[in-house]
Formats: structure tokens, sequence, C-alpha cells
């Protein structure tokens, strides 16, 4: 599965070059030729990951202070493009906030494995890698979940709302960070919607007994378990009519008992 990627380039031979190549790779790709137009469509698009040039006519290392000192943009990916090849040149983009570092020269195939790299550290569900929790398999590559062997059918926003889960779970996420996430900082979805499309992901996998692995956390939204939460055995009855039979058999099975004792004696 792949994501989206925002190029800063002032060269538009090189940005195009880059872009064409990410293309061809699956990633969505937007474009910008300063700093400036990047801000806006880093806040707007919210992308994965983030290439940029570091050179006179581009402030890469202050454009990566920025999106990191921003709650909307911090969690984008950074990799630095420069043809400073020094090592404090490396540790100061480093240290400022970036990912990774490629000198030019540099190959396509060099950043796109660098590209793949970064995202599978900083964004786990941009992986292809198969998750599995408890026997539920999400399978990225071949957009299929399944249970014991049986596909379970998805929406897809429940099939992206149970990806996100499974590859961040243990940890409680608030109905406005799952919009964010799930849906993009652009959406218009009202964050009660949230509680509609879990209510029909819990039920979709009711079928797997899986639904009770989407713990409720009050005062707060959603967490994914990694262990079920085993019920004691009981019997349960409906109705009162129900719990009527359940005495009689019962009644019924210690006659049969105390009939068979007596004729063992």
């Amino acid at each position: 599965m792949q994501g989206s990627i925002l190029v800063i380039e002032h060269d538009p031979v090189t940005r195009e070059l880059v872009a064409e190549n990410l293309r061809h790779a699956g990633y969505s790709v937007v474009c910008a030729a300063s700093t400036a137009e990047a801000e806006v469509l880093a806040r707007t698009t919210r992308p994965d990951a983030a290439i940029f040039d570091w050179s006179p006519g581009l402030p890469g290392l202050t454009f990566a202070r920025q999106l990191r000192a921003d709650r909307r943009t911090a969690d984008i990916s950074i990799i630095v493009i420069s043809a400073r090849s020094s090592e404090h040149d490396r540790i100061a983009a480093l240290e400022t906030g970036a990912d990774d570092y490629v000198t030019k020269p540099f190959s396509v195939r060099e950043l796109l494995a660098r590209v793949k790299a970064v995202l599978r550290r900083r964004a786990p569900q941009l992986g292809d890698e198969a998750v599995v929790i408890q026997g539920l398999r999400f399978e990225p590559a071949a957009r299929r979940v399944s249970a014991q062997g049986h596909e379970i059918p998805l929406r897809n926003t429940e099939y992206c709302l149970l990806h996100f889960f499974m590859t961040h779970p243990q940890r409680a996420f608030s109905r406005c960070q799952l919009l964010d996430e799930v849906w993009g900082d652009q959406s218009l979805v009202e964050e009660r919607t949230v509680d509609v499309h879990v209510r029909r992901l819990r039920r979709a996998l009711v079928s797997s007994q899986h639904d009770s692995l989407i713990e409720t956390v009050r005062g707060v939204g959603y967490r994914f378990r990694t262990e079920s939460q085993l019920e004691p055995t009981t019997v349960s009855y409906s109705t009162l009519t129900d719990f009527g039979r359940g005495r009689v058999l019962a009644a019924d099975l210690a006659l049969q008992a105390a009939a068979q004792a007596v004729g063992a004696a």
C-alpha cells in the first residue's frame, strides 16, 4: 500500500524527474517549487512524506523545523536532498528533524528505496507486509482481511480503519485523532461519525469473534487490543420461558442421575 509524497524542488527538471519516478512506483505525488507553496500543500493534503532540496535557493532545514513544530504535519516523514556532503551538514539535517539525507548526485533506485524504508519506519500502515493479530489477518497487498481461512468483506472506510488499528495496537486514539489519520485533515466528517464506522467494523468482525479486540476507552476513544477478552462460560436465557425450561432440564438430569445411582446399588 503506497503513500502520498510532497516533492519540493526549485529546479523544474529535477522536480519532474523525481515526481514521475515516484508516481511510476505507485505513490501519489504533489509538487511545490517553493517552501511557501509547500507549506500550504503540507497542511491541506497531509502527505505521508516530504522530499525537498536543501540549497541556497531553498531553505530546507527551516522548512523541516516548521513541519515538526506544527501538530498537523509533525508526523510527516522528511527526506532531505542536497549537494552538501559533509558530515556536519548531514548531522545538522538529521538533528533538525529529517528522517534521511540523500546527497547529489543520486540514483532513482536509491531514492525510492530510501522512501520505502522511511515510510515503513514512521508509518507502518503504509507497508505491504501482512499483519496478524489473534488470528485476524490483514493483507494490504491483496487488500484482503480474513480469519480462519475465511475472507471478511469490509467497506473501504472500515478497511482503512481496521488497518490503522492493527498497525497501531494497544494505543488509545481519540475520535479527532482517528479522523485525522483515517479520513484526513480535509475531511468534513463529524467526530461522532467515527462511532458509526467503529460499530460497522465490529459488526463485520462478529462472525470471526474478533469484535472484542476493538475496545472503547471511556472519555478518550478507542484502542485495538492484542489479546481477546474471554468471557466466562455461562448459560444465558433470553426469556422467562427459556429460564423455566432450563430449570426443568436441570431437574430431569438430576432425576436421571439419581436413578442410575439406585440401579448401581
